[in-house]
């Protein structure tokens, strides 16, 4: 029996401003995508404006507004006038999703300390960056999403990923911690952990350890961008006001 036709998940965020981060490609253009159709205008942002010039021409073709923003997300400089320039311009600033992340995969005894600070520094002081200066916004407004993307990494680790697993794990205690501090603004705080996902990122495994994947997913088969952003989409609603502090994990339940 064939999986049905793939649906998005629709909610209504006209009028509102998101900012995505790695929205050049994958998990975040798909992301960027997904908030677009569902009506809220986007930021687009990442280091490569070529590539983040494409997911605006596919949002504008779908009838979305989008503008792309480069950006060294490690820089609080950058980060700053970033998220400021897009509050202040297009007067608010509703939702955040920090999806920006870099892999320098390789044992722990191998690893050196540029592969170490690298990923660190960008998935998750990237994140503090952009949630620091957003939550300003927010909490003036009295209102906001900050959604973290995470990784199944995070919750029970993978050899060769010490760094990638570190970051990730660390942005599900910054996440909960945020969530705290932010709720009685009615600002929600929430981590997605993506598991195995059709990507850029997972075509480089090659087929052999693809398939090895998939018998560990009870689901057999990769999750899908739309997965992901639909659980997105779901977060930066007003269905999800109620939500915070949570982290939710789509893979297919190979975590179980």
């Amino acid at each position: 029996m064939s999986e049905p036709a793939k649906r998005s998940f629709i909610v209504d965020l006209s009028g509102q401003v998101a900012l995505v981060t790695g929205a050049s490609q994958g998990l975040g253009k798909s992301m960027a995508i997904e908030l677009a159709r569902n009506g809220a205008r986007v930021a687009c942002v990442a280091r490569n404006a070529d590539k983040l010039a494409q997911t605006v021409a596919e949002i504008t073709a779908i009838g979305g507004q989008a503008e792309a923003f480069a950006c060294d997300v490690k820089s609080r400089e950058s980060v700053d006038k970033v998220v400021d320039g897009v509050a202040d311009n297009w007067g608010r600033l509703d939702i955040l999703v920090n999806n920006a992340g870099v892999t320098r995969d390789t044992l722990l005894p191998r690893m050196t300390d540029d592969e170490w600070d690298d990923v660190l520094t960008t998935n998750l002081r990237g994140a503090f960056l952009f949630a620091r200066a957003a939550s300003r916004h927010m909490m003036r407004a009295r209102y906001g999403r900050i959604i973290n993307i995470s990784s199944v990494s995070g919750l029970m680790g993978n050899a060769g990923q010490t760094n990638y697993s570190a970051s990730k794990a660390g942005l599900i205690g910054f996440s909960r911690s945020l969530s705290r501090e932010l709720a009685g603004r009615k600002v929600t705080v929430n981590c997605v952990a993506p598991g195995f996902i059709e990507s850029e990122m997972t075509q480089v495994l090659g087929p052999v350890i693809i398939e090895e994947a998939k018998k560990r997913i009870p689901a057999k088969r990769l999750g899908t961008p739309e997965d992901v952003s639909a659980c997105v989409v779901f977060l930066a609603s007003a269905a999800a006001s109620y939500v915070t502090g949570q982290v939710l994990t789509v893979d297919g339940g190979m975590t179980g």
